[in-house]
Protein backbone atom coordinates (compact mmCIF):
# COMPACT_ATOMS: atom_id res chain seq x y z
CA UNK A 1 0.00 0.00 0.00
CA UNK A 2 1.23 3.27 -1.17
CA UNK A 3 1.91 5.95 1.66
CA UNK A 4 -0.12 8.59 -0.44
CA UNK A 5 -3.54 6.07 -0.17
CA UNK A 6 -2.07 5.53 3.78
CA UNK A 7 -2.76 8.89 4.40
CA UNK A 8 -6.28 9.08 3.08
CA UNK A 9 -7.34 6.48 5.08
CA UNK A 10 -5.45 8.27 8.09
CA UNK A 11 -8.14 11.47 7.16
CA UNK A 12 -10.93 9.78 6.70
CA UNK A 13 -10.79 7.58 9.82
CA UNK A 14 -11.06 3.77 8.37
CA UNK A 15 -7.62 3.20 9.64
CA UNK A 16 -5.96 4.60 12.80
CA UNK A 17 -1.82 4.73 13.67
CA UNK A 18 -2.91 2.89 17.46
CA UNK A 19 -5.29 0.34 17.74
CA UNK A 20 -7.12 -1.34 20.98
CA UNK A 21 -7.16 -5.04 21.13
CA UNK A 22 -10.14 -7.07 22.43
CA UNK A 23 -8.59 -6.83 26.01
CA UNK A 24 -8.58 -3.38 26.13
CA UNK A 25 -4.76 -2.66 25.41
CA UNK A 26 -3.51 -0.60 22.86
CA UNK A 27 -0.84 -1.08 20.33
CA UNK A 28 0.77 0.94 17.56
CA UNK A 29 -0.41 0.40 13.86
CA UNK A 30 3.12 -0.15 12.53
CA UNK A 31 2.26 -0.50 8.74
CA UNK A 32 0.34 3.52 9.28
CA UNK A 33 3.68 4.49 11.19
CA UNK A 34 5.86 3.35 8.57
CA UNK A 35 3.79 5.14 5.57
CA UNK A 36 4.26 8.38 7.27
CA UNK A 37 7.81 7.92 7.27
CA UNK A 38 8.25 7.16 4.20
CA UNK A 39 6.04 10.11 3.36
CA UNK A 40 8.54 12.60 4.70
CA UNK A 41 11.29 10.81 3.38
CA UNK A 42 9.41 11.14 0.00
CA UNK A 43 8.62 14.73 0.50
CA UNK A 44 10.16 17.77 -0.49
CA UNK A 45 10.33 21.08 0.93
CA UNK A 46 8.21 24.07 -0.89
CA UNK A 47 7.63 27.41 0.11
CA UNK A 48 3.17 27.22 -0.06
CA UNK A 49 1.51 29.60 -1.96
CA UNK A 50 -2.34 31.00 -1.34
CA UNK A 51 -3.59 30.99 2.23
CA UNK A 52 -0.05 29.71 3.57
CA UNK A 53 1.73 32.18 2.10
CA UNK A 54 5.40 32.39 3.70
CA UNK A 55 5.22 29.04 5.08
CA UNK A 56 8.05 25.95 3.93
CA UNK A 57 6.90 22.48 4.69
CA UNK A 58 7.06 19.30 2.81
CA UNK A 59 5.28 19.69 0.03
CA UNK A 60 2.94 15.88 0.29
CA UNK A 61 1.88 16.98 4.20
CA UNK A 62 -0.12 20.58 3.92
CA UNK A 63 -2.34 21.73 5.85
CA UNK A 64 -6.01 20.50 5.70
CA UNK A 65 -8.32 22.83 4.20
CA UNK A 66 -11.65 21.85 5.67
CA UNK A 67 -15.25 22.86 4.78
CA UNK A 68 -18.57 23.07 6.07
CA UNK A 69 -19.32 19.15 5.08
CA UNK A 70 -16.38 18.22 7.62
CA UNK A 71 -18.70 19.20 10.26
CA UNK A 72 -15.71 20.41 12.21
CA UNK A 73 -15.93 24.32 13.66
CA UNK A 74 -11.99 25.49 13.30
CA UNK A 75 -12.27 28.53 14.58
CA UNK A 76 -10.17 31.76 12.49
CA UNK A 77 -6.71 32.05 14.20
CA UNK A 78 -3.92 30.29 13.21
CA UNK A 79 -4.81 26.64 14.01
CA UNK A 80 -3.72 23.91 11.62
CA UNK A 81 -4.54 20.42 11.33
CA UNK A 82 -2.32 18.30 8.96
CA UNK A 83 -2.84 16.17 6.57
CA UNK A 84 -3.15 12.67 7.79
CA UNK A 85 -4.98 13.68 10.34
CA UNK A 86 -8.42 12.50 11.63
CA UNK A 87 -11.06 15.16 12.77
CA UNK A 88 -14.41 13.57 13.13
CA UNK A 89 -17.50 15.69 12.92
CA UNK A 90 -18.89 17.55 15.88
CA UNK A 91 -14.93 18.53 16.91
CA UNK A 92 -14.40 22.29 17.68
CA UNK A 93 -10.52 23.58 17.29
CA UNK A 94 -9.88 27.07 19.47
CA UNK A 95 -7.19 29.17 18.12
CA UNK A 96 -4.08 28.56 18.17
CA UNK A 97 -4.40 24.89 18.08
CA UNK A 98 -2.00 22.07 16.36
CA UNK A 99 -3.18 18.46 14.95
CA UNK A 100 -0.20 16.44 13.56
CA UNK A 101 -0.23 13.84 11.10
CA UNK A 102 -1.51 10.39 11.87
CA UNK A 103 -3.31 11.62 15.39
CA UNK A 104 -7.23 10.87 15.20
CA UNK A 105 -9.46 12.92 17.36
CA UNK A 106 -13.09 12.00 17.92
CA UNK A 107 -16.39 12.93 17.95
CA UNK A 108 -17.77 15.89 20.44
CA UNK A 109 -13.70 16.82 21.13
CA UNK A 110 -12.82 20.47 22.40
CA UNK A 111 -9.33 21.26 21.39
CA UNK A 112 -8.26 24.88 23.10
CA UNK A 113 -6.48 27.57 22.32
CA UNK A 114 -2.21 26.59 22.16
CA UNK A 115 -2.90 22.53 22.75
CA UNK A 116 -1.24 20.51 20.86
CA UNK A 117 -2.22 16.91 20.01
CA UNK A 118 1.22 15.42 18.23
CA UNK A 119 1.33 13.07 15.89
CA UNK A 120 -0.30 9.46 15.66
CA UNK A 121 -2.06 10.42 19.33
CA UNK A 122 -5.64 9.48 19.78
CA UNK A 123 -8.19 11.16 21.29
CA UNK A 124 -11.35 9.76 21.97
CA UNK A 125 -15.01 11.15 22.03
CA UNK A 126 -16.64 14.16 23.73
CA UNK A 127 -12.57 15.00 25.41
CA UNK A 128 -11.79 18.10 26.98
CA UNK A 129 -8.39 19.24 26.34
CA UNK A 130 -8.21 22.48 27.70
CA UNK A 131 -5.75 25.20 26.83
CA UNK A 132 -1.92 24.92 26.50
CA UNK A 133 -2.12 20.91 26.69
CA UNK A 134 0.45 18.98 24.97
CA UNK A 135 -0.28 15.71 23.89
CA UNK A 136 3.05 13.98 23.03
CA UNK A 137 3.81 12.25 19.75
CA UNK A 138 5.23 9.51 18.41
CA UNK A 139 6.57 8.34 14.66
CA UNK A 140 9.97 6.52 16.44
CA UNK A 141 10.41 3.97 17.58
CA UNK A 142 8.64 2.13 14.96
CA UNK A 143 6.61 -0.30 17.42
CA UNK A 144 6.05 2.52 20.36
CA UNK A 145 2.54 3.66 21.34
CA UNK A 146 1.54 7.58 20.95
CA UNK A 147 -0.34 8.88 23.52
CA UNK A 148 -3.63 7.68 23.88
CA UNK A 149 -6.92 9.66 25.85
CA UNK A 150 -10.04 7.62 25.63
CA UNK A 151 -13.95 9.07 25.60
CA UNK A 152 -15.14 11.95 28.13
CA UNK A 153 -11.70 12.76 29.54
CA UNK A 154 -10.88 16.09 30.51
CA UNK A 155 -7.25 17.64 30.62
CA UNK A 156 -7.16 20.94 32.13
CA UNK A 157 -4.97 23.43 31.53
CA UNK A 158 -1.44 22.72 30.87
CA UNK A 159 -1.46 19.22 31.15
CA UNK A 160 1.28 17.36 29.67
CA UNK A 161 1.00 13.90 28.88
CA UNK A 162 3.82 11.85 26.51
CA UNK A 163 5.84 9.10 26.31
CA UNK A 164 2.86 6.76 25.74
CA UNK A 165 0.60 7.06 28.68
CA UNK A 166 -2.96 6.10 28.51
CA UNK A 167 -5.94 7.94 29.82
CA UNK A 168 -8.89 5.48 30.58
CA UNK A 169 -12.01 6.55 29.34
CA UNK A 170 -13.85 9.45 31.87
CA UNK A 171 -10.20 10.34 34.06
CA UNK A 172 -9.28 13.95 34.92
CA UNK A 173 -6.47 15.81 34.84
CA UNK A 174 -5.83 18.85 36.91
CA UNK A 175 -4.06 22.09 35.45
CA UNK A 176 -0.61 21.34 35.62
CA UNK A 177 -0.42 17.79 35.91
CA UNK A 178 2.60 16.06 34.01
CA UNK A 179 2.61 12.56 33.23
CA UNK A 180 5.71 10.43 31.51
CA UNK A 181 7.04 7.14 31.39
CA UNK A 182 9.17 8.20 34.44
CA UNK A 183 6.50 10.14 36.51
CA UNK A 184 5.74 8.05 39.63
CA UNK A 185 1.64 8.23 39.75
CA UNK A 186 -0.10 7.65 43.93
CA UNK A 187 -3.75 6.09 44.25
CA UNK A 188 -4.74 7.95 47.71
CA UNK A 189 -7.68 6.31 47.40
CA UNK A 190 -6.37 2.60 47.15
CA UNK A 191 -3.31 3.14 48.57
CA UNK A 192 -1.17 1.65 46.05
CA UNK A 193 1.62 3.72 43.57
CA UNK A 194 1.26 2.47 40.11
CA UNK A 195 3.75 1.14 37.80
CA UNK A 196 5.66 3.96 35.75
CA UNK A 197 4.18 4.29 32.56
CA UNK A 198 1.09 2.80 33.81
CA UNK A 199 -2.34 3.48 32.66
CA UNK A 200 -4.56 6.45 34.62
CA UNK A 201 -7.61 4.30 35.58
CA UNK A 202 -11.05 5.19 33.85
CA UNK A 203 -12.34 8.08 36.30
CA UNK A 204 -9.75 8.65 38.06
CA UNK A 205 -9.09 12.56 39.08
CA UNK A 206 -5.17 13.28 39.05
CA UNK A 207 -3.58 16.46 40.31
CA UNK A 208 -0.36 17.40 40.39
CA UNK A 209 1.85 16.78 43.45
CA UNK A 210 5.41 16.05 45.09
CA UNK A 211 7.18 13.75 46.95
CA UNK A 212 10.56 14.19 48.81
CA UNK A 213 13.79 12.99 47.16
CA UNK A 214 15.74 10.00 48.82
CA UNK A 215 19.07 10.65 50.61
CA UNK A 216 20.65 12.39 53.18
CA UNK A 217 21.98 15.57 51.32
CA UNK A 218 18.12 15.64 49.85
CA UNK A 219 16.82 15.31 52.66
CA UNK A 220 18.77 18.00 54.52
CA UNK A 221 17.86 20.27 51.88
CA UNK A 222 14.31 19.78 51.59
CA UNK A 223 14.66 18.95 47.87
CA UNK A 224 10.87 17.32 46.27
CA UNK A 225 10.60 15.83 43.01
CA UNK A 226 7.14 15.81 40.87
CA UNK A 227 4.82 13.03 40.86
CA UNK A 228 1.05 12.90 40.07
CA UNK A 229 -1.97 11.79 43.03
CA UNK A 230 -5.40 9.90 42.44
CA UNK A 231 -7.06 11.79 44.89
CA UNK A 232 -10.68 10.77 43.80
CA UNK A 233 -12.85 8.89 41.69
CA UNK A 234 -15.37 10.49 39.78
CA UNK A 235 -18.88 10.83 41.07
CA UNK A 236 -22.27 12.70 39.99
CA UNK A 237 -21.15 15.75 41.67
CA UNK A 238 -17.58 15.37 39.49
CA UNK A 239 -19.46 14.21 36.27
CA UNK A 240 -21.79 17.78 37.00
CA UNK A 241 -19.47 20.39 36.96
CA UNK A 242 -17.42 18.63 33.74
CA UNK A 243 -20.34 18.30 31.90
CA UNK A 244 -19.50 19.93 28.54
CA UNK A 245 -22.00 22.32 27.57
CA UNK A 246 -24.00 21.52 24.24
CA UNK A 247 -25.07 25.35 23.38
CA UNK A 248 -21.43 25.95 22.85
CA UNK A 249 -21.44 23.44 19.91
Amino acid sequence: MSWQHTLEQLEEGTIRAANKDEHGTWHANVAAKEAILAAFKAGENTAFTGPYQGFVDKHNLPAREMTVADGVRLVPGGSSIRRGAHVSPGVIVMPPAYINVGAFVDEGTMVDSHALIGSCAQIGKNVHVSAAVQIGGVLEPIGASPVIVEDDAFLGAGVVVVEGIVIRKGAVLAPGVTLSASVPVYDCVNHVQLAKGADIPERAVVVPGTRPVSGLWANENGLNMACALIVKYRDEQSDASLTLESVLR
